[in-house]
């Protein structure tokens, strides 16, 4: 096992590498001034002054050179690679005195967060759901659950988001509108819409693996032993995880990319914000650091689905120790 993470991350080292640099060209080609005066898009508290300004050609000028930007591209590109190795991205063009790796600092655990319950309530509705109509298929509640995972896959979370708060916040009154470090009921709403479209998809995933492993020979044996109808789906269950085990990896980068919507639906003060403000204000170091700081999530959350893919599955294993 040790052996297998090993070489996981160090074929996650040339995977880094191309998101770093594919990223690093695309945000030079699409061009425009990131010492631009005027206010970043939702941050009026934290940019520069009015558009339309007058700035002279010098301070311009100043500023690339105190950023390095007036460097020839492969330097610039030097520069960021060693910074990445570092975990240095420099300092931001765009909001005042912050250095990179603290706006990733700040930010970072909300959004964390918030994948973190999404997944959560996807885990804790979903197999329940998924276990039950599987073992009343045909039923009125395995209809129900079939009808869910459709829905669930069909709506956009941000017009799921739109339904919740009218209801729950605006008509009830039971849950708030936005908001996200005032307490947990500010949390219950941007969590459970992010995680419908991975709920839907566990439950509809995990009842098609489980109708089919409860025809397995060793299931009908088990049951012809006597035992009881806990112990087997025990047994069941363990074998019909594996499929949804090897999903939660893009389930989890879905979560990150979802999460740009629902949190200015809710007014979370997570990473999603900022990463489209200096999108808009062309802060390339911003960018930068924030999608290493993504993929270096995703690329690790993909290693705890493989380990745990080996646990699970003993043919895995077993193959590792007869190639061994």
């Amino acid at each position: 096992m040790a052996a297998f993470i090993v070489r996981r991350v160090l074929w996650s080292i040339p995977i880094l590498w191309v998101v770093v640099t594919i990223v690093f060209f695309m945000m030079r080609s699409i061009g425009g001034d990131p010492f631009r005066r005027g206010p970043l898009l939702g941050l009026s508290n934290v940019a520069w002054v009015k558009y339309g300004d007058y700035q002279p050609a010098s301070i311009k000028r100043n500023q690339r050179e105190r950023y390095g930007l007036d460097l020839p591209w492969y330097q610039q590109y030097g520069n960021y690679l060693r910074g990445v190795v570092t975990l240095d991205f420099g300092p931001s063009l765009s909001f005042r005195n912050v250095r990179v790796s603290e706006l990733i600092k700040e930010l970072a655990p909300r959004s964390l967060e918030l994948a973190g319950l999404s997944f959560l309530w996807a885990l804790a509705l979903g197999i329940p759901i998924a276990v039950l109509a599987a073992l009343r298929p045909g039923s009125a509640f395995d209809m129900s659950a079939r009808i869910f995972s459709s829905v669930g896959f069909a709506l956009p979370n941000f017009f799921v988001a739109t339904l919740l708060v009218y209801y729950l916040s605006v008509r009830l009154g039971v849950l708030p509108t936005s908001g996200w470090t005032a307490g947990w009921k500010h949390k219950i709403l941007p969590s459970f819409t992010l995680g419908l479209v991975p709920m839907a998809y566990c439950v509809r995933l995990l009842r098609a693996s489980l109708l089919e492993t409860l025809e397995l020979d060793y299931i009908r044996l088990a049951r012809a032993k006597g035992l009881s109808g806990g112990r087997v789906m025990k047994h069941a269950l363990r074998n019909s995880l594996i499929p949804l085990v090897t999903v939660s990896g893009p389930l989890l980068g879905y979560l990150v990319s979802g999460s740009f919507v629902i949190e200015n639906i809710f007014a979370v003060p997570g990473v999603a914000r900022f990463y489209v403000a200096s999108v808009v204000a062309r802060d390339y170091t911003v960018v930068l650091g924030l999608t290493v700081m993504l993929a270096l999530l995703i690329v690790f959350a993909n290693l705890l689905v493989d380990v745990a893919h080996r646990m699970l599955d003993p043919r895995l294993r077993d193959a590792a120790y007869a190639r061994a």
